[in-house]
């Protein structure tokens, strides 16, 4: 059960990269919070197997640092690849 709370963890730190990376419009809003939670649990769930527990320090550094270290280049990638598909849409399409 000590898993909720690098799931936790890394949804919070998800929601607020949503809100601080640009180009909100181009990703969904869940996007974030589940991919900051995935990242989070899976790195708590690797400490854990490796005899971590909730009173380590690298066990909380890693629920903090790894949804922040992957979440946000993530959200840039994929804002920069929907505004390229939807410009070569409107080209496509002729559309001003």
């Amino acid at each position: 059960m000590q898993i909720l709370l690098g799931l936790i963890v890394g949804a919070c730190i998800g929601v607020a990269l949503h809100f601080a990376v640009p180009g909100r419009s181009t990703r969904g809003v869940a996007l974030a919070p589940v991919l900051g939670a995935l990242v989070a649990g899976l790195a708590w769930m690797i400490l854990t197997w490796a005899g971590q527990g909730v009173d380590s320090l690298w066990i909380w550094l890693a629920a903090f640092v790894a949804p922040a270290v992957t979440v946000w280049p993530t959200l840039v990638v994929l804002a920069r690849m929907r505004d390229a598909h939807d410009e070569r849409e409107r080209e496509r399409l002729r559309i001003a």
